[in-house]
Parts: C-alpha cells; sequence; structure tokens
C-alpha cells in the first residue's frame, strides 16, 4: 500500500511541474490556466493544504483569458461560495456559468440555493425558467421549477416541469413523488397512483407516497358503485389502501397519519360489507379498525378528528354487529334464546355508549366542530332505541334533540343538520318543521324528501307521502327509502304484488334494512316468491339485525317451509313465540294464533304429528281454533292413526262452514272433500260430495278438488257437479290447470289394469296447446306425459314443449318445472343430445330436432338454486351421458365424482319413499359406472351392491345386479358373474334394454341357462306394451343377427336381420347390418340373389339416414360395381367421400380414391370434383400415412412404382 501511495505521489508531483512547465511556456493560455487551477482545486481536496486560493488565481486568469469558458466561472462560483464566502461574487460567477451552459446542474442547483437562502424566490423562478427556455436538456432547471411551482399550488405547471425533470433523472423517487402529489391535486387520481407507485418501487420506505396513495384508494373505494363488477373495482381500491396503510406501519410503526388512514380504510370497507349483508365480516373488520384507532389516541390523545373517528367506528359496530345463535337447535330453550338476545343488545348498547364518550372527547378538544354535536345526537338516540326507552316527554326536550341544536347553533345553513334533528326528534311537528327546513335550503335534497314521505305515510297522509316519495326517487334513485315507501304505498297508487315486490327488493339492494327485509318477505308471501334466493338471504340477514322482532322469525320459517327446510321452519317459529312473549309490549292474540298454526303445520310436515295435535288443543282451549288450526288438526290426528277423532274434527269443520267468509269456505269444502277421500275412499268421499249443497260448489277452487275426485271415478258418478262447477273457472291459468286435470283422468280412466292410458292424455293436451300456445302449465304437462310414456316413441318431442324461463319463477310442488322435463328429456332420448362426430355419427330420424344444450340449462338452474337435488340430479344423469358419449374423459370422470359425492352426502336421501329411493339408485349405478371405467372394480361392485340392496321393485333391482355382471366381467370373475346372470333372470324386468343387455352377455360369455327363458320373459315384456314391440322386436333380431355373426353362422344372422328389417323400416343401421351380410354371403355362396338383397338394403339405409352414414355408399358402390355398372359405382364412390368429415377420413377411403383415380384416365373427369390433380400415386401414399401398417397399400404402392415412365408422367400429366 506504501508503495502504491508513493507511486501515485510521484505521478501528481509529475504532472504538477509539467503544468506549471505549461504556463510558464503559455502565460496567455486559457485552457492551461484551468488544467492547472483545477488540478489545485482537487489536490486541495485529497491533502488539505490550502491550494484552493492558488486554483483561484489560475481560474480568474483562464476566465479573463477565455469569457466563454462557463466551467472557470463554476469553479470560481464554489470558491466564493465555499472558501472566501462571498455571496454576491459566487451568484455572479454560477449566474454566469449558467448562462453559458444551461446543462450545467453543478452550477445551477448552487446558484438556486444561494437565491432561496436569501429569501428570493421569484428570481428563482426565472433563472430556472431561463434555463429551461434555453435548453430542454437543463433537467435541474426543470426539477427545481417544479418544485417551486408545487409550493406555490401551481398544479398543472408542476405537472409540467416534473416529467420534463424526470426524463433526466427518472430513477429520484423526490421527482416522482412531487409528481405523483401534483397529480392528486389536480384529481388524476390513476396518474397520481402510478407515480406513486413508481417511487415505492424506487425506494419501498417512503411514507408520504404509501399514505397518499392509500388515501386515494380509499377515496375512489369511496363512490358508490352498483353493478357487480364495479363492486369488485370498489372492493379491490378499499383492500389495496387497507394494504398500503399497513406496509407504511411495518416501516414507521408509529406514523400518525398511516394509522389514521388505516383506521379510516376498515371503517369503509365495513360499511360496503354491511351494505352487501356480509355483517359478520363487517365486524370482523371494525374490530381491527377500533384496535387501531385507539392506538392511535395514545400517540396523539389531543387530536379530536381521531377521536371521531374512533367514535364512527363504535357506532358502525353497534350498527352492523349481527345476532349469532350459540347453539342452534330446533328445540331450542326459551331462557337461552331470551339470553342470547340480551347479551346482543348489551353489546351493541356498550359499543353505542363507547362511541358517545369518544365523540364528547372529540366535542372537548374542539367544541367549534359543529359535525360532532349532530354525532353525539345519533349516537344517543341509538342508545335509546337499544334501551327501548320511549318515555319521551312532550313538553320537554330530548338530549338527542338538544345536541342536534347544538349543531344547527353553529351552523344554522347546514341542511344535512336539519334532517338528522328531523330523524332523532320524537315530535311529529318538529320533524315535519327540520325536514322543510332542510329542503329550503337545498330542494334538491333527496333524504329530506324520503324522510318527509315516511313522516307522512306515518301520519296517514298517502297523497303527500306518495309526492315526497316520488320526489325523492326522481333526485336520487339510488336512495333505498322512496323504493321501500312506494312498495309500501299500496293505497295511494295500487300496483300488483309483484310491482310492489320488485320496488321492495330494488331498496333491499341498496340497503339491507331489517325493516326493508321483513317488508320484501311479507311482499314475497303475497307475490309467490318465497322460495326466492334473494329472499331467503334477506329474511336470513333481517333475523341477524331484528332478532326480537317475531315477524322477522315468521316469515323466515314460512320461506324455510316454502324451501321444504321444515326442521328450520319449526326452530324459526318456536323463536319466533318467544319473541312475542318476551319482546312485545302487547301480546296479540292474532300474533300468537298465527306463529302456532305455522308452528303445527311445519310439525306436521315434519313428521311429529304428536307435538302438532298439542299446539291445535292449545289453540281450541284458548278459543283460536280456526278453519285453518282444524285442518291441520285433523291432518295430525289423522297420522297419528286417530282418523274417528280426525273425522269428527272434519265434522266440526263443516258444521262451520255456512258462517265463513267465501274465500275460507272453499278452502274449508276443498278440505273436506280431500280429506274424505283420504280416510274413507274414494266411493264415500263421492256419497258425501253429491250430498252437499250444490251452491258450494261455485267456487273454481273447489272445481279442481271434485275434478280431481272425479278423474278417478271410473263410473263417473260426479259428472252433473263437475260439469257445473267448471263453470266458474274465470282466468286463463285456471282454464289451463283443468286441462290438465282432465287430460290426467284420460290417463286413468283409459288405460289398462296395469298401464295408464298416456296416448289419450297427451292426445287431450296437445289439442288444448293449441288454444293456449302459451301456457307454460300445459307445455310442462305434455313433456312430463311424453316423457312419462311407457313406449318412449315420443321423448324427443318433451324437450320441445317447454319453455325455458331465464326469470325462472318456482313451480308449484306436484308440477314438473321446464329445467326438470329438459334434463331427464336430454336423458331419455339419446338423439336429444349433441352428437359429436368424433365419436359417432347421428342414425335417429329426430338428431335435427334437438334443442339448446340440456346441460348449460341444468347448470343454471344448479347455479340458481345450489339446494336444490332434482337439480344436481339431473345434472349429473346428463353428464354421464355426454361422458359416455365421449368414452369417458378423464375430466368428464372427474366431475361427475364430485357431483355425486355431494349430493349423495345430502340427508333427503335416508328417506324411504320410492321417489327418493330411485334417485339414490341411479347415483349409485352412476358412481358405478364411473368407478368401472376409472378402473375401480372394488368401488363398482360396492356401488351396485349397495343399490341392489334398497327398497324398490325388482324391475329396477335388476340393473344393480346387471352391473355386478359387468363387473365381474372385468374382473374375469366368471363364477359370480354367473350367479349374477341367474339373480338377473329371477328378478327379470319390465324394461326391453335389460333383457338386450342380458342376452348379449349370455351370447358373448356363453353363460349356460335354459335358452327358452330369456325368451320367453322377452315375449312377455313385448305383449304388455303394444305399441312399441315392433320397435324392439327388431333390436333383438338384430342382437341375434350380430350373435350370429359372431359365431360365423352368416345364413341364420341374414334371416334375424331380414326378420329385423321388416319390423322397423326406419333404422338404417339394421338395414346396413343386413346388406354387409348379403355381400359376405354373396361373395361365399357367388349368389347374385343375395348381392340384390346387398343393394336393397343398403340402399335403403342410405335413404332413410339423417345423414351420410359412413360405409354405406362404399358398399354399395362395391356391390354394384361387381354387377358392371361403373357409372353407379363412381356415384357412390363419390358419395362415400362426402359422407366422411375432413378430419376423420380413413385410409381406406384414400385407396379407394386411387381407383376412382385410375378410373378417370380412361375418360371420365368425376375424381377431379374430389380434390383435382391426384394422381394414384399420392392417393396411396396418404393412405399409407395414415395407416402405414397396412402391407395391402404398400402392395399397391409398390405395383404403381413398377409402371414404366412414360405411364408414370401420364398418371402425373392426369
Amino acid at each position: 500500500m506504501e508503495a502504491q501511495e508513493e507511486e501515485e505521489e510521484e505521478k501528481n508531483v509529475d504532472v504538477f511541474r509539467k503544468l506549471l512547465e505549461s504556463v510558464d511556456s503559455n502565460p496567455d493560455d486559457a485552457s492551461v490556466h484551468f488544467n492547472l487551477g483545477v488540478f489545485l482545486w482537487e489536490k486541495e481536496e485529497q491533502e488539505e493544504e490550502g491550494w484552493k486560493e492558488q486554483a483561484a488565481e489560475h481560474f480568474v486568469r483562464s476566465a479573463k483569458l477565455n469569457p466563454q469558458n462557463g466551467d472557470a466561472f463554476r469553479y470560481l462560483g464554489h470558491y466564493y461560495a465555499r472558501v472566501s464566502v462571498d455571496t454576491q461574487r459566487a451568484f455572479k460567477c454560477y449566474q454566469r456559468a449558467v448562462t453559458l451552459n444551461p446543462n450545467d446542474a453543478d452550477s445551477g442547483e448552487p446558484l438556486c440555493d444561494l437565491l432561496d437562502q436569501g429569501g428570493k424566490e421569484t428570481l428563482q423562478i426565472a433563472a430556472c425558467r431561463e434555463a429551461s427556455e434555453k435548453s430542454p436538456r437543463a433537467f435541474w432547471a426543470f426539477r427545481r421549477l417544479g418544485y417551486l411551482q408545487l409550493h406555490q399550488n401551481k398544479w398543472s405547471e408542476a405537472v409540467q416541469s416534473l416529467q420534463h425533470a424526470i426524463r433526466g433523472y427518472p430513477t429520484c423517487a423526490d421527482l416522482w413523488e412531487a409528481l405523483g402529489l401534483a397529480y392528486q391535486r389536480l384529481g388524476m387520481f390513476t396518474a397520481a397512483i402510478k407515480s406513486y407507485g413508481r417511487v415505492i418501487e424506487l425506494e419501498d420506505t417512503r411514507i408520504f407516497a404509501l399514505v397518499e396513495s392509500g388515501n386515494i384508494f380509499l377515496m375512489l373505494g369511496s363512490f358508490r358503485k352498483q353493478p357487480y363488477a364495479l363492486l369488485i373495482i370498489q372492493y379491490f381500491n378499499f383492500n389495496s389502501g387497507i394494504e398500503q396503510f399497513r406496509r407504511a406501519l411495518e416501516i414507521s410503526p408509529k406514523s400518525l397519519s398511516a394509522h389514521y388512514g388505516l383506521a379510516s380504510g376498515l371503517l369503509s370497507l365495513s360499511k360496503e360489507c354491511t351494505n352487501l349483508g356480509a355483517f359478520s365480516w363487517g365486524t370482523s373488520l371494525l374490530k381491527e379498525a377500533s384496535r387501531v384507532a385507539k392506538s392511535t389516541t395514545c400517540l396523539a390523545g389531543n387530536v379530536s378528528c381521531i377521536w371521531k373517528l374512533l367514535g364512527d367506528i363504535q357506532l358502525a359496530y353497534a350498527k352492523c354487529l349481527p345476532w349469532v345463535e350459540e347453539k342452534w337447535s330446533p328445540e331450542i330453550d326459551e331462557e337461552d334464546f331470551s339470553n342470547s338476545i340480551l347479551n346482543w343488545k348489551q353489546s351493541c348498547c356498550l359499543s353505542a355508549i363507547s362511541a358517545n364518550n369518544s365523540y364528547q372527547r372529540a366535542l372537548h378538544l374542539a367544541p367549534w366542530q359543529a359535525n360532532i354535536y349532530t354525532d353525539i345526537a345519533i349516537s344517543l338516540d341509538l342508545i335509546s332505541a337499544l334501551r327501548e326507552d320511549d318515555k319521551h316527554n312532550p313538553n320537554s326536550w330530548q338530549l338527542p334533540e338538544k345536541m342536534s341544536l347544538g349543531g344547527l347553533l353553529l351552523e344554522g345553513d347546514n341542511n344535512e343538520f336539519w334532517v338528522t334533528l328531523g330523524c332523532v326528534s320524537g315530535h311529529n311537528s318538529l320533524k315535519q318543521h327540520a325536514f322543510i327546513r332542510g329542503l329550503q335550503l337545498d330542494v334538491s335534497l333527496a333524504i329530506a324528501w324520503a324522510c318527509l314521505g315516511k313522516l307522512y305515510r306515518k301520519e296517514g297522509k298517502t297523497q303527500l307521502a306518495r309526492q315526497a316519495f316520488d320526489s325523492a326517487r326522481s333526485i336520487d334513485p339510488s336512495l333505498a327509502l322512496p323504493w321501500a315507501g312506494m312498495s309500501a304505498d299500496t293505497n295511494a297508487r295500487n300496483p300488483t304484488t309483484d310491482e310492489a315486490y320488485e320496488s321492495c327488493l330494488r331498496a333491499v339492494q341498496i340497503l339491507p334494512a331489517a325493516e326493508f327485509q321483513i317488508g320484501l318477505a311479507n311482499l314475497a308471501l303475497l307475490s309467490g316468491h318465497l322460495s326466492s334466493s334473494q329472499v331467503f338471504g334477506a329474511i336470513q340477514q333481517a333475523v341477524q339485525h331484528a332478532p326480537y322482532h317475531p315477524e322477522s322469525h315468521n316469515l323466515n320459517g314460512l320461506i324455510c317451509e316454502a324451501r321444504y327446510d321444515y326442521q328450520s321452519a319449526v326452530a324459526s317459529y318456536r323463536r319466533a313465540r318467544y319473541a312475542i312473549n318476551m319482546f312485545s309490549g302487547s301480546k296479540l292474540k292474532s300474533q300468537l294464533r298465527d306463529v302456532a298454526l305455522n308452528l303445527a303445520r311445519s310439525l306436521s310436515k315434519v313428521g311429529n304429528a304428536l307435538d302438532a295435535v298439542q299446539e291445535c288443543r292449545d289453540l281450541k282451549q284458548e278459543g283460536l281454533l280456526d278453519a285453518q288450526g282444524l285442518q291441520i288438526y285433523a291432518i295430525s290426528l289423522w297420522q297419528l292413526g286417530e282418523n274417528d277423532l280426525a273425522l269428527s274434527v272434519a265434522r266440526d269443520l263443516a258444521g262451520s262452514v255456512s258462517t265463513m267468509e267465501r274465500a275460507s269456505r272453499a278452502a274449508s269444502v276443498s278440505f273436506i272433500c280431500k280429506f274424505l277421500y283420504k280416510i274413507s275412499g274414494h266411493e264415500s268421499a263421492i256419497i258425501s260430495i253429491l250430498k252437499m249443497p250444490k251452491e258450494l260448489f261455485e267456487n273454481s277452487k273447489i272445481s279442481f278438488v271434485v275434478s280431481a275426485i272425479h278423474a278417478l271415478d271410473g263410473s263417473n258418478k260426479l259428472e252433473s257437479v263437475v260439469s257445473s262447477s267448471r263453470r266458474f273457472l274465470a282466468s286463463h291459468e285456471e282454464i289451463a290447470r283443468m286441462h290438465c286435470l282432465i287430460a290426467l283422468g284420460k290417463l286413468v280412466k283409459q288405460g289398462t289394469e296395469h298401464y295408464l292410458g298416456f296416448e289419450n292424455g297427451v292426445h287431450h293436451l296437445r289439442k288444448a296447446l293449441h288454444v293456449f300456445p302459451n301456457s307454460v302449465l300445459i307445455r310442462n304437462m305434455l313433456g312430463y306425459l311424453l316423457l312419462s310414456s311407457q313406449d318412449g316413441e315420443d321423448t324427443h318431442s318433451a324437450s320441445r314443449c317447454c319453455i325455458i324461463d331465464t326469470s325462472h319463477s318456482p313451480n308449484k310442488e306436484g308440477l314438473k318445472s321446464a329445467f326438470e322435463i329438459l334434463g331427464a328429456g336430454a336423458v331419455a332420448c339419446t338423439a336429444g343430445s349433441e352428437c359429436i362426430q368424433k365419436f359417432s355419427f347421428p342414425t335417429c330420424r329426430y338428431w335435427c330436432l334437438s334443442g339448446p344444450g340440456a346441460i348449460q340449462q341444468l347448470q343454471k338452474w344448479l347455479h340458481r338454486e345450489p339446494w336444490n337435488q332434482n337439480a344436481r340430479y339431473l345434472l349429473i344423469l346428463n353428464f354421464l351421458q355426454r361422458a359416455c358419449e365421449e368414452r369417458f374423459p378423464r375430466h368428464l370422470c372427474k366431475t361427475i365424482e364430485r357431483l355425486n359425492f355431494v349430493a349423495m352426502s345430502n340427508q333427503v336421501y335416508l328417506m324411504k319413499d320410492i321417489c327418493h329411493q330411485y334417485q339414490k339408485f341411479q347415483l349409485l349405478l352412476c358412481a358405478s359406472e364411473i368407478s368401472l371405467q376409472s378402473g375401480d372394480q372394488l368401488g363398482c361392485v360396492n356401488h351396485a351392491k349397495n343399490a341392489s340392496m334398497l327398497s324398490l321393485p325388482d324391475c329396477y333391482l335388476f340393473f344393480a345386479h346387471l352391473q355386478l355382471c359387468r363387473t365381474y366381467v372385468a374382473e374375469d370373475d366368471f363364477k359370480n358373474l354367473q350367479q349374477g346372470y341367474i339373480k338377473c333372470l329371477e328378478l327379470k324386468t319390465d324394461y326391453f334394454i335389460g333383457w338386450l343387455c342380458l342376452k348379449f352377455m349370455e351370447s358373448h360369455y356363453e353363460l349356460q341357462n335354459d335358452l327358452s327363458i330369456l325368451e320367453l320373459n322377452f315375449e312377455k315384456c313385448s305383449k304388455e306394451r303394444q305399441s312399441s314391440w315392433k320397435k324392439w322386436r327388431a333390436l333383438y333380431d338384430l342382437l341375434q343377427g350380430l350373435i350370429s355373426v359372431q359365431d360365423q353362422d352368416f345364413l341364420c344372422a341374414e334371416k334375424f336381420l331380414a326378420q329385423a328389417c321388416s319390423m322397423s323400416d326406419d333404422e338404417s343401421c339394421t338395414f346396413l347390418c343386413h346388406g354387409v351380410i348379403c355381400m359376405e354371403l354373396a361373395r361365399q355362396q357367388c349368389d347374385s340373389q343375395y348381392l340384390s338383397l346387398a343393394i336393397k338394403s343398403l340402399m335403403k339405409a342410405q335413404e332413410i339416414s339423417l345423414i351420410r352414414l359412413p360405409f354405406v355408399s362404399t358398399l354399395l358402390a362395391q356391390a354394384e360395381g361387381s354387377r358392371g355398372s361403373k357409372a353407379k359405382w363412381e356415384k357412390n364412390l363419390l358419395l362415400e367421400w362426402f359422407s366422411w368429415p375432413p378430419e376423420l377420413r380413413p385410409a381406406e377411403l384414400f385407396l379407394q380414391m386411387h381407383l376412382l383415380a385410375t378410373y378417370s384416365k380412361a375418360g371420365s373427369v368425376s375424381s377431379f370434383c374430389v380434390e383435382p390433380y391426384q394422381s394414384q400415386q399420392r392417393w396411396v401414399l396418404r393412405a399409407i400415412h395414415l395407416n402405414p401398417s397396412c402391407m395391402r397399400y404398400w402392395k399397391v404402392l409398390r405395383k404403381l412404382m413398377q409402371l414404366s415412365p412414360i405411364d408414370r408422367l401420364g398418371d402425373e400429366e392426369g
């Protein structure tokens, strides 16, 4: 190191000596003096020996000799500013340097610093502006000018200057930060966020950039947005702002602005969660916000806005906190229920009190802040509401009113303060005065109009209320209260229930307030929308925010009942009763009666008839058992087996019919007729109906009941009663329903002992559909009957009958929806699916009539109603069918497994009724098939065995054992296969397809049995179903023919296939098989008769097929060629070419085209219609490319290669 230093010192001495020599030799050379001055200046910085005075002398000499050398003036400026401290001379030197070189930042920056020290801001701006105007690369000037303009709040000018400066200093975080601030002040928030983001990229410890970008994100998120896409953006903004504040706190844990911003962001996000109904999420955010705000008060306890923010958070928590039952159970204890609500109220009240205390602390610190007075008034009003303190003295001012007046004393022209006074006041006159005063200050204040409308409606002034709500809605359509007021203002507007429901739904979507949600549920009850998911979600939120309100629990029970969730309905009705007993000021008997009746009905439906009877007895003792209660009482007694008591209750109901109103009378008479039919039987019910006064049947509802009983009566004893009652059908909907009932009657009356007369019912509905073409009910019923027909001939038409309604209003119990018919039709008719030619070719003549994709519609249905098991069940079956068509791809198998697991985990399949057991049976077979195709034989056997143990008729269990046989085949377990085969023969089935599958298995695996058993069972099925026996007989003969082909018995195969063709003349595949067998026999026996039969069958197959089937035209070409008809041979080869999609054409087809190209050399040009300029050799090469393992193709190519050169040349030219 010492040697290097000595060497360096020697070099410096040598340089210094040379510079001195140069000065001595050239005393008038400015550059020599400048170089010596720079050397001495730098030597001073290294050695600190006072060389700068000498350097300054040489800089002065250099400047005198060359006044245009700006660098010399820069060094002189440094000398006068730092060494001799002569500010005036330093200023002049720097100014001269900048004038000579505007890009010189080393001169410009000190110049501005000197001016800044002297307080000469104007001169500083002038110097920077002059330099920037002289040179666009004077980046230092732009930077300093931008900072100065930012200081003077000249935001637009600052943006331009800073943008220029950033070009010279792209990595300067200060510049990006200043630019972001300028953008922010100009309202260009997106550009500001990008600038702050660049700052954070350059220096991630910049607190200012993090805090300000967080503030911008919060401001962007505060704008109210309704569309869901914008709500996602809004959530992103809030979340991004919160994340910025968190990062700032990680860098500086005591940053006051970061604490305040984080608490504000969490509060804003919680409000949006509350508006969306996510109360639990909002509560968790408010808890965190409260912790952050409290820590902020510890950092700066004397700042008013921090205490106000803490109060806002605590007040929002008191409003947002949901009631959550700690221990859910249908047998909830009344005391536990009461304690849970009291604890919830206490938590809300304590939070409101804490908010009030925080506001008071803020007011103590800033008593001139008028808005804090209104905040205290709002918190006091909430505390009073939670404590249920209704003891208002009309002659004295209440504390919330006084605090509101305190804010008005400071800001009497603030319209929002007047609205607050009106909201917290308990005097209607003061309310009206406050709202009107607010409108006088701002006539476009929508909230004042809305509150005024609410006040007028409460006082019964409906006309004024309507006008006020209309004004509010026209000013601000995003306000919830006017929409709710419009839905409730039924007297003044006379809207339909659907219109009122839509208006209230709009209010709930804007603001999920409990009173709006309860109103929505009431309107849904009237309009038939109880099972809507929107109503279900709304009433669940209403229960969370108004658990003390009996109506919320009662409506929740009704909605659960509409969704067939009777256990939850029972629990809700019990909570409603507890709420009436504990929290209602006056226990109304009508409320108790309604809840008790609802509870009894749900108990009866859930199967708890004993408790239902006890509820009815309690109501009877109190004298509250009305007609509806008597009906529930009778049904519950019948469920317990107390038929005599049930009939006694029904007689009591009949005795009170004459005193009932018209609507109640119709419901009671209808119930009596149905109940008598259920208990006493068909004949007894008819006799009782004939004894009733005829005027009782003058009602459409009773007409349906009587018509239903008449539909089951083969002797038509009720014909006169039914005919007279049908005159009272008024609406088109009622007439359509009656047509459906008549069709069902025809099914029963005109059917056989074992089968229903579907043809007659379908015929009647088709005629009715011509009269009512838009009737959804008739269309759905027609589709249902077409699907239910045993013959299955019309299943392709079922999906065309139904109309998929995008609004999807739920159907009543007992009817099949359009989604169910579409899904079931797609499964029942394989031609209804979208055939993918990659896997198969359509042969059904109805394939072209297939409707929209059933799977997509079922997925939409399941998305709307995720609880609907029918939707999931039909979706699984449709996915299974698609998997079969596509040969079970892995992704579809996984999808089916996932859906099946969810479906089988539902407790509904624990029910023992045949409907749910059959669905479970199908799902188990589906799971077994997927396991079989995935190679899981053990899972396949387990699922099939579980299916075989269900309580179902033998005709269904047959297929479970058939599935077991297939599994045993996969495992090569022929012993169990034989046992399973015998079990299938013992169980038997009414479905032809089962016997066909068993026949195929029997022949393929040589199963031992009495050969006549299977044949006899198939013949028995054919006799029972006369309308479709020909089709199935044809399929049976086709199967036997294929079995004979397998056994090489072609004569027997031709016999069976000829019988199949005679039985079914519209199946192209059958004629194709017969044509192939006849050609084989013609080849073996050299018999032209078989060749003629082959041509006839193949031409028939070509004629009746929906699209050109593959191989038919090729076989026909070979047959015609054998008969010497070259024209027909050529024509059919061309047809075969166009029968195939380009990507699926087989290698053999290209070889046939080689023959056609050979023939074209003789003068035909038909091959040019296929692909012009293709030689024989090229056709063969394409065939080899597709199937290089076929030696026949190589032999043909070898023969072509052995042709003479002249022949090959002619071939290429051809």
